[in-house]
């Protein structure tokens, strides 16, 4: 009988693979304590795991704690651009975790390797923007007769599932992992802030300081960029829709204005919206020469790029991930790693450290399900808060953070209601 190791750029690549995915390892701790709690009671045993996810080495390590639960899993890339090569040649040829990602594949390789992936009649489906949902709901309805529940870790992906599940098209229950505190204050925020930065810096070589750089969006990675920029001592100006988050921009001490406006004194622009065209045509044509402009939002359509090409002259490729589009007024607008997500088209993604929580939760909810799935309604559930709480308890113990604890007065207080002034 054959094994089935997906599809892969290089299996030559694997031992390389191997040495980053025990280097992403050590700073995962908590996704480890996980992973030898699951060794030993193999909570997934005999479920089948569909996971649509960046094959980077911190998903690997995800992948290694499911297989160790005894989950049978398969994966695919959620994004085109970023797979990490050896990573994948790791997984499918040294741990038999069959992954069909290959980093620059075409639209149609993405969604081949995502239906492979379905190939083999998942119970769970594991999601990173909801294509895998979109695909079992739209072409693969068959497979609605075996799936019995799934997760998803992204903004982007919350926000299609919750339009589905208010529609009635959603067939089965998803836990929201994104939703989870440990996730999307650390993940979102801290993550998305470093990992964005690093991949416009190694894609571009730019100095941060003195340039004034555009975030469209104030959600939890807005606040995270805008933070990171300012810290390397960028002007910082925010575009909203939203007046609340707008309004927290401004008190923390960051312009607020139309992306209009943004876009005749922006150096740097960086989408992070979970929508569409947050930079159109009208804003490109405003821009200065030179400006670079850049996505860390899951889907490219955060940029209207199709109107850029109908405005340029003159597109060519001037660096790695670099996209110089020419316009008829000379003009040159820089746009990096096809408008796709430059942390992880350009750099790694976001630091180990932080996805050991996300991806902590995503094993976590997976064991939940496990035991919860068919007394779950089909709908967007959020991580139950105990999972929340044991995380971050495991996540301070492994820093050797200690807290207080609330004393038995304390606590009769907080839930009594007789002591007044």
């Amino acid at each position: 009988m054959s094994i089935n190791t997906g599809d892969i750029k290089d299996p030559g690549m694997a031992e390389e693979g191997l040495r980053l995915i025990e280097w992403a390892a050590r700073e995962m701790p908590v996704l480890k304590a996980i992973t030898q709690r699951f060794e030993k009671e193999r909570p997934l045993q005999g479920l089948k795991i569909a996971g649509c996810l960046h094959i980077t080495t911190e998903t690997a390590n995800l992948a290694l704690a499911l297989k160790a639960g005894g989950a049978e899993t398969m994966l695919c890339a959620s994004n085109p651009l970023s797979t990490q090569d050896p990573v994948a040649a790791a997984l499918s040829v040294a741990h038999q975790i069959p992954t069909f990602a290959i980093k620059g594949e075409d639209n149609d390789t993405y969604y081949k390797h995502l239906n492979s992936t379905l190939d083999f009649g998942p119970h769970f489906t594991m999601d990173d923007g909801a294509d895998l949902v979109a695909t079992i709901h739209t072409q693969r309805t068959d497979l609605l007769k075996t799936i019995k529940a799934g997760t998803e870790e992204t903004t982007t992906g919350v926000i299609r599932l919750k339009s589905m599940a208010s529609s009635g098209a959603l067939k089965y229950p998803i836990i929201a992992v994104n939703e989870a505190n440990t996730k999307h204050l650390f993940d979102n925020r801290y993550g998305t802030g470093q990992s964005t930065l690093d991949g416009i810096t190694r894609a571009t070589n730019v100095l941060w300081a003195g340039k004034t750089v555009v975030v469209a969006g104030y959600g939890w990675c807005g606040r995270g960029v805008a933070m990171r920029a300012k810290g390397m001592g960028s002007h910082v100006i925010v575009t909203e829709v939203d007046a609340t988050r707008a309004l927290e921009a401004v008190m923390d001490g960051f312009m607020v204005m139309p992306m209009l406006d943004a876009s005749r004194v922006g150096d740097i622009f960086i989408t992070v919206t979970g929508g569409m065209n947050a930079i159109s045509k009208t804003h490109f044509s405003h821009m200065k020469s030179g400006a670079i402009v850049a996505n860390s939002g899951h889907f490219n359509v955060e940029l209207d790029l199709e109107s850029l090409e109908d405005m340029a002259t003159d597109r060519k490729e001037v660096r790695p991930f670099v996209d110089q589009y020419t316009l008829k007024n000379g003009n040159n607008i820089n746009v990096l790693a096809e408008g796709r997500l430059v942390n992880l088209a350009a750099a790694e993604g976001h630091p180990s450290s932080v996805m050991d929580m996300s991806f902590a939760n995503q094993a976590l909810s997976a064991e939940y399900l496990a035991h919860h799935s068919d007394a779950l309604e089909i709908g967007v559930h959020i991580v139950p808060q105990e999972i929340d709480t044991a995380i971050a308890e495991l996540k301070l113990n492994a820093m050797n953070v200690t807290i207080d604890v609330l004393t038995p007065e304390q606590s009769a207080y907080l839930a009594g209601w007789e002591v007044g002034t």
